[in-house]
């Protein structure tokens, strides 16, 4: 399942969604927004997307991982708007019989949403003003 949402993303609710009875690993990951980048300040971030095409490049990453990894379950979800320091922006979760297939989908999974899916970050800088962080690459 993939989620887009302007929504605060609740990472136990994720996790359940891809935990099961063959599931030996269930595993989360959940990136946040953090206070520096690249040794400046920020204060929080605006996210935004092509919803339809951010969407589908998100499915598409979780069909991949299903092909890719022996897995039971995924679920990829990625806030929108403005997000203030700690809030979850991306959380991935992943259920498998085992923890090694489990923890390499996740991380393939992070890695290429960072790579394919067009949403892109605002920051928010403490001294004042704003700037856009350098973006997807768009692979096919």
């Amino acid at each position: 399942m993939a989620i887009l949402t302007r929504d605060i993303l609740d990472e136990q609710a994720l996790r359940a969604q891809v935990q099961s009875e063959p599931c030996g690993a269930v595993i989360s990951f959940a990136g946040v927004v953090r206070e520096t980048n690249e040794g400046r300040g920020v204060t929080g971030i605006d996210y935004e997307a092509a919803a339809d095409v951010a969407l589908a490049a998100m499915e598409k990453i979780e069909e991949e991982a299903r092909e890719r990894f022996e897995i039971e379950a995924i679920v990829i979800a990625h806030r929108v708007g403005y997000l203030a320091i700690g809030e979850a922006s991306v959380v991935i979760a992943v259920g498998a019989g085992h923890r090694p297939a489990a923890f390499d989908a996740c991380r393939w999974a992070i890695d290429t949403l960072k790579e394919r899916v067009p949403i892109w970050k605002k920051e928010h800088f403490a001294e004042g003003g704003t700037g856009w962080v350098a973006g997807v690459k768009m692979k096919s």
